[in-house]
């Protein structure tokens, strides 16, 4: 279990609740045994594939309202030193408007209380593999296109805010393509190359309400034409994992299968 169970040393930040709401709740045994065994059967399969990079997603969120699977992702990488799998990945800071970026051990990440104890991954190309590698075992390199201002549905092509699964993304793009040096210029990569985030059709009364009531939920960096008539254009693990197997940058999404049930009440 010890590629599951070690967290490495945070890339920015401290905050023990990151990506939670800070709630004093611990978890319960079962939750811990939950997290646990899905982290032992990723390593596992991750392992098997030979991979050096994948990224990793979760279903921390129920979101199946809006047809989506998946709530987050992060890089998984295989930490050519120790020989075991870390994720670098963005979270929020209990509900704040503001993330940081984290490297923590593949137990960690799976202790988060997710709605479903369940995950999937993308194996990329080997030469993408070999150019975020670096990137995502150098602090400074791996927070090169990260902004600090978050808001949860944040426009997939604007540089105001910027989400979870955008920072990956745009992380992704400028290592694909190294002219890429700015958010600005990964999204642009991203829209010629054919990227098309998901379309959330979010009604007046659910954005006032989520912009009233959260401060990681902001819509001003939407175009007012899309935003008006309830579009709201933001990057969802679905929708990269619909785009990289297309765009080649990556094989077909693969399930994590675990070696018992999970889910069982």
């Amino acid at each position: 279990m010890k590629c599951c169970l070690v967290a490495a040393a945070l890339v920015i930040a401290t905050a023990a609740h990151a990506g939670r709401s800070c709630e004093d709740k611990p978890l319960t045994v079962r939750q811990v045994v939950q997290g646990l065994n899905l982290a032992q059967a990723t390593a596992r399969q991750l392992d098997a594939s030979g991979a050096q990079v994948v990224l990793l997603a979760r279903a921390g969120q129920d979101l199946s309202k809006y047809g989506l699977q998946w709530s987050h992702l992060g890089f998984a990488y295989k930490d050519p030193q120790a020989g075991v799998w870390r994720v670098v990945h963005k979270l929020n800071q209990c509900g704040t408007d503001h993330a940081e970026l984290f490297r923590q051990g593949l137990g960690e990440f799976f202790l988060d209380n997710p709605f479903r104890y369940a995950a999937a991954y993308v194996v990329l190309k080997p030469a993408l593999q070999q150019a975020l590698l670096p990137v995502l075992t150098d602090n400074a390199r791996a927070s090169r296109l990260h902004e600090r201002r978050y808001s949860m549905v944040a426009y997939a092509f604007g540089t105001t805010y910027q989400q979870s699964n955008q920072w990956a993304l745009e992380t992704l793009a400028a290592a694909a393509a190294p002219g890429v040096v700015s958010r600005r210029a990964a999204q642009d990569w991203l829209k010629d190359r054919g990227y098309e985030p998901t379309d959330l059709h979010l009604s007046t009364l659910t954005r006032l309400g989520g912009r009233l009531t959260r401060a990681n939920i902001a819509f001003d960096d939407h175009p007012s034409a899309r935003r008006f008539s309830s579009h709201i254009d933001t990057v969802t693990v679905d929708s990269m994992f619909v785009w990289l197997p297309r765009a080649g940058l990556a094989d077909t999404p693969q399930p994590v299968t675990p070696e018992r049930a999970l889910n069982t009440p």
